[in-house]
């Protein structure tokens, strides 16, 4: 080792004041060996940190199926209408009970609280990203909790703790969703829609529907495959999942609803459950706790509009529904709200449907409904409002962020701002018109000084105009 370390020093050796000192380096075979003791935990960068706590949270979220939980035997809705209509369903805490949740209530509750306490005690009641962690986790932790609580006036408060309510008002501090529903129910009362453009007839059978569906995906997700399934258990007419969208076996489609599943299910649904899971720290934005229900219904409804494929009649539905739930939670029985609807126009199919949504998991006598369905109407006017304030104070860079995953508006500067530190991924997959604001703008533009006329004046004046035609 000497000779080496010599030939080694030769041109700036030991007499060279800049040289270091030579160390003697003992044999390999002396070499004590390293006492044992208790491994330590290794550093974890804040990415780690945040990556963890949305893995526990997406874990812990799986077995959690809310619309599984507060499903009706179908032998309710035979007994209905073999009544004629007129005898309640008996859907009890009892025939809840019955249903499997596929996890202990009481640990799975206890299970949230704890991530949520490592949470605050890992990064802090100060990060902003970590708020949102916690907000997330025990959202989830209420979820079982109103499962729990399934046909009981209990169920109606943690649903309208966690959904809202047409009490809600909106951000003016003064206008309730109930407010906006009876408004736009006088509204759609009085259009014709048979005066608007052609009609819509269903000629497509769900196998049909969802080879067409099946070609758009392809598409427009050029990266990741989505599935259209064919599935006789599910209320609505579509549903989408994390990958895919099912469509109900025996219904059936027009070429407008089809557009509409398009742009609805897909390019909204799926598309920001796809963005989620591209996420490699921020994983919990690929799954929708309840906190995220009003953006992205809202946000499906309103491209809906911007992509001009909605039409009276399937708005009018979604504000009934407003009207419904604001009935059930004033006291109105499953009968009563069943006849309104059939007051309404609509057949005994859609009827009881539709007013099952209403009670499904709450309080069939009434006072104590399941709140969801008021999120689709809240959802368009606040998104309506986010996009419309962030353009006119230029804050338009925000409004993509609402498809990065399934997020509440409170998250989306959050998010935004992590995008530098790499905790948050810009989204993958965007509409065409949230892809280039150009057009937007000018469309929220010219909204803004829409809401600032007098609208009540201002129909009278074309009330006039149209009066001499």
């Amino acid at each position: 080792m000497a000779a080496e370390r010599e030939a080694s020093g030769k041109g700036k050796g030991a007499s060279d004041p800049q040289a270091p000192p030579a160390m003697d380096f003992p044999q390999t075979d002396s070499v004590p060996p390293i006492p044992s003791a208790a491994p330590s935990s290794p550093w974890l960068s804040y990415k780690e940190h945040v990556a963890r706590f949305a893995t526990r949270i997406v874990d812990g979220q799986k077995p959690i199926r809310i619309l599984n939980a507060i499903k009706w035997d179908a032998q309710h809705e035979e007994r209905f209408f073999k009544s004629r209509f007129r005898e309640m369903p008996l859907v009890t805490p009892e025939a809840y009970a019955s249903i499997d949740l596929g996890f202990e209530p009481r640990a799975k509750a206890e299970e949230f609280e704890e991530i949520a306490r490592d949470i605050e005690a890992e990064l802090g009641p100060d990060d902003d990203i970590g708020r949102i962690l916690l907000a997330t986790a025990l959202e989830y932790r209420d979820v079982v909790r109103m499962l729990a609580a399934r046909g009981t006036p209990l169920f109606h408060a943690y649903s309208r703790r966690l959904y809202g309510s047409p009490k809600d008002v909106f951000p003016d501090g003064k206008t309730t969703l109930r407010d906006l529903g009876r408004l736009l129910y006088g509204i759609f009362s009085r259009v014709d829609g048979g005066r608007l453009g052609g009609s819509f007839e269903r000629v497509h059978d769900a196998q049909t529907g969802a080879a067409v569906l099946g070609d758009r995906f392809a598409r427009y997700f050029t990266d990741d495959p989505v599935r259209v399934e064919l599935d006789d258990g599910i209320l609505a007419d579509a549903a989408a999942g994390s990958d895919y969208v099912k469509l109900r076996s025996g219904a059936r489609f027009s070429d407008r609803d089809l557009d509409i599943l398009e742009v609805h299910e897909g390019w909204v649904h799926v598309a920001t459950s796809i963005n989620g899971q591209k996420q490699p720290v921020a994983k919990w934005l690929a799954k929708g706790p309840p906190r995220t229900t009003t953006v992205q219904e809202g946000l499906a409804a309103l491209v809906e509009l911007f992509t001009f494929r909605t039409y009276p009649r399937r708005a009018r539905r979604l504000n009934d529904r407003v009207i419904a739930v604001d009935k059930a939670e004033d006291g109105a029985n499953f009968l009563e709200v069943f006849e309104w609807f059939r007051t309404e126009g609509y057949d005994e199919q859609e009827c009881f449907d539709m007013t099952k949504r209403v009670f499904r998991g709450g309080i069939i006598e009434g006072g104590g409904p399941f709140t969801k369905d008021a999120c689709y109407c809240k959802g368009i006017v606040l998104n309506f409002a986010f996009i419309q304030a962030a353009i006119a104070q230029n804050k338009s860079e925000l409004i993509p962020y609402l498809f990065v995953g399934k997020v509440a508006h409170e998250d989306v500067p959050v998010l935004h701002r992590h995008v530098g530190d790499g905790v948050v991924k810009p989204p993958h997959y965007l509409p065409p018109m949230f892809r280039d604001l150009n057009a937007l703008a000018i469309w929220m533009a010219f909204s803004s000084f829409f809401s600032r006329l007098e609208a009540d004046e201002t129909e009278k004046y074309y009330e006039r105009l149209f009066a001499r035609m």
